[in-house]
């Protein structure tokens, strides 16, 4: 019985829910321990220039532990 409670503890922690956004394609996948952003979103930076956002954020617990996330302004007459 001791053994069924830890595996089913340890699926409730480690094992993610896939979450699409419909911002322009950022997907998560969220545990209750960790999460994975991949992030493709529409934004503005803080100028106020339209663009997008691409790049990866990882969380453990609920510290982002790595973020790599790289701006890239829209092009006019593209």
């Amino acid at each position: 019985m001791k053994k069924k409670l830890k595996i089913i503890i340890a699926i409730i922690l480690l094992v993610p829910v896939k979450e699409c956004l419909k911002d322009g394609g950022t997907i998560k996948y969220n545990a209750v321990l960790w999460g994975v952003t991949k992030e493709h979103s529409m934004t503005r930076d803080s100028a106020g220039n339209h663009g997008y956002s691409t790049g990866i954020i990882v969380r453990i617990l609920w510290f982002d532990v790595y973020k790599d996330l790289e701006f890239t302004p829209h092009q006019k007459g593209a």
